[in-house]
């Protein structure tokens, strides 16, 4: 039986065989057939057009499937060539030239070039584009300061900046910057993101909504074929489920394992693998109206959460308690004098009585799981708790997690006073300029669903993504973090340490700082 044939047949009737008996272990392994590696993801994935979402979760499917000009490098977050194989910088850092990789195709069989370059930021930033209908393109802020592309011939494609931005070359190396086919556009339209085709080491075969999306190798690849012959990606978005997937052999590899399972692979027929990297889980709290508008009681709920008990006790002490906006993963810009919010009960009470919002009602967005999210129902409740011992009275809505994102991107004006979040970004440019900005509300096209604005952090936040000193850039964000500390528009909760599990089966694997997976060379016995 063919890989093909088998993924498209029998992956799902073998799979369903495999969830019936979760009690039962090695013998289903050999279900499974060997170079095909299973991975169990925490949900759906929205799209698989790579300028069109936002969740981690759909990237680690997308940075199989494309190349960027750059990439980061394995094992880091500095950036090296990949579809580009060299560029120039002018002296004032406005002009990016890069030199292309010759002779790339894309699955469709057509030409990668500077033109295909072009297109692509083109579609992206450009609204009188013919195919900016194609979007949206949530995370187009990453290319904002992008005035013009241009061909200069077809191995040669030349950005220029509307001013010197630092995190530019960070960000085309981030899932934002892959690019895609204009070809499969030109051709599927707005339904490209179920029709996906890049450059990079598998080719998209199929996507079974809510059952799997199916790649496999690509043998032509630039960088040499993959180890693995098709990969499929399972959304099993319940925890425990996925883990007791992955105990039945149902799956090979299985990211994001809850604290509370850890235990449950320290045996030999199993790898746990752990990394750290820019991560932090937070509260948005809505700053424009109700309780949250007064900033003594956004304070008050920072007090109020007891956060060391949620990382030792929920997440088994598999994060720590974050400080501020900006994770500490980014050494050389976080703020290293500040301190996390205590938990004080007592002042929380006396801050809440202070503004006058005793018994204030809060309604609170929680997410059955979803990208970096970690165990936020637990969570959720544990916060539920502190904040009703220090006189809240907080009603949770649960959503499902693409549902979830669809209430909470848009604002939440009108509907919650708080929404649980976590990012996991690239540059400490991007959490607080896509989300705490005042020209990030979402009306302007942003991620700042809780409508924090201060002048002061506005300014900061443009002056350090346009400085091309680090020392200084350093400064800036570390001035920010301090000013958004004290305004507390998000209750800082974790910075959490990735995880994944392999079985016995799976060789090579190594989890990324970027927190995406990169799977060309994993091989499945």
């Amino acid at each position: 039986m063919t890989v093909l044939t088998w993924t498209r047949r029998g992956v799902l009737a073998a799979l369903a065989a495999l969830g019936l008996a979760f009690g039962v272990a090695a013998p289903l392994l050999a279900q499974t057939p060997p170079g095909v590696l299973i991975v169990g993801q925490i949900a759906e994935p929205k799209a698989l057009d790579p300028a069109a979402v936002t969740a981690v979760n759909d990237f680690r499917i997308l940075m199989n499937v494309y190349d960027g000009l750059v990439r980061y490098k394995d094992g880091t977050l500095e950036v090296e060539p990949a579809l580009a194989t060299a560029w120039e910088i002018s002296e004032d850092g406005t002009v990016y030239t890069f030199t292309l990789r010759e002779g790339v195709s894309f699955h469709d069989g057509s030409t990668f070039d500077a033109e295909a370059v072009k297109f692509n930021f083109d579609r992206m930033l450009k609204e009188d584009h013919p195919y900016h209908d194609t979007g949206p393109f949530p995370l187009a802020f990453f290319f904002s300061a992008v005035e013009d592309v241009a061909v200069i011939d077809p191995l040669t494609v030349q950005f220029t900046l509307n001013a010197p931005y630092a995190p530019f070359l960070s960000n085309l190396a981030y899932p934002t910057g892959l690019i895609v086919s204009p070809a499969a556009v030109m051709q599927h339209g707005s339904e490209f993101g179920r029709n996906p085709s890049g450059t990079g080491p598998f080719t998209f075969s199929e996507w079974r909504s809510n059952e799997a999306v199916v790649i496999e190798a690509n043998p032509d690849y630039w960088d040499g074929a993959p180890a693995s012959q098709a990969v499929v990606f399972r959304p099993i978005s319940d925890a425990n489920t996925r883990t007791a997937e992955m105990l039945a052999g149902g799956i090979d590899l299985m990211v994001e394992v809850p604290p509370v399972a850890l235990s449950e692979f320290a045996g030999e027929a199993y790898t746990l693998h752990e990394q750290a990297g820019p991560h932090v889980w937070f509260l948005i709290l809505n700053a424009k109206e109700g309780p949250f508008a007064d900033v003594r009681v956004r304070q008050a709920a920072n007090y109020a959460i007891n956060k060391s008990a949620i990382v030792n006790d929920v997440l088994e002490g598999t994060a720590a308690v974050a400080a501020g906006p900006t994770p500490p993963a980014f050494a050389w810009a976080y703020n290293e004098s500040l301190e996390p919010y205590p938990y004080d009960p007592e002042k929380a009470k006396a801050l809440i009585a202070e503004a006058g919002a005793e018994g204030a009602e809060l309604t609170f967005y929680v997410t059955e799981g979803g990208s970096g999210m970690l165990d936020p129902v637990a969570m959720g409740t544990a916060i539920q708790a502190d904040l009703k011992a220090v006189g809240f009275d907080v009603t949770i809505e649960t959503y499902e997690w693409n549902t979830f994102l669809g209430e909470v991107n848009p604002g939440l004006e009108g509907k919650a006073d708080m929404a649980q979040m976590a990012w996991m970004t690239n540059d400490p440019d991007t959490l607080p300029y896509l989300a705490l900005r005042t020209e990030a509300w979402p009306d302007k096209g942003g991620f700042n669903s809780g409508y924090y604005s201060n002048p002061e952090v506005d300014k900061l936040l443009e002056d350090a993504r346009s400085s091309t000193d680090q020392a200084q850039r350093a400064a800036l964000y570390q001035e920010m973090q301090s000013i958004v500390q004290q305004d507390a528009p998000w209750v800082f909760v974790a910075n959490w340490k990735q995880n994944a599990v392999t079985s016995d089966r799976v060789e090579n694997f190594a989890l990324q700082p970027s927190f995406f997976l990169l799977l060309k060379d994993v091989v499945k016995n």
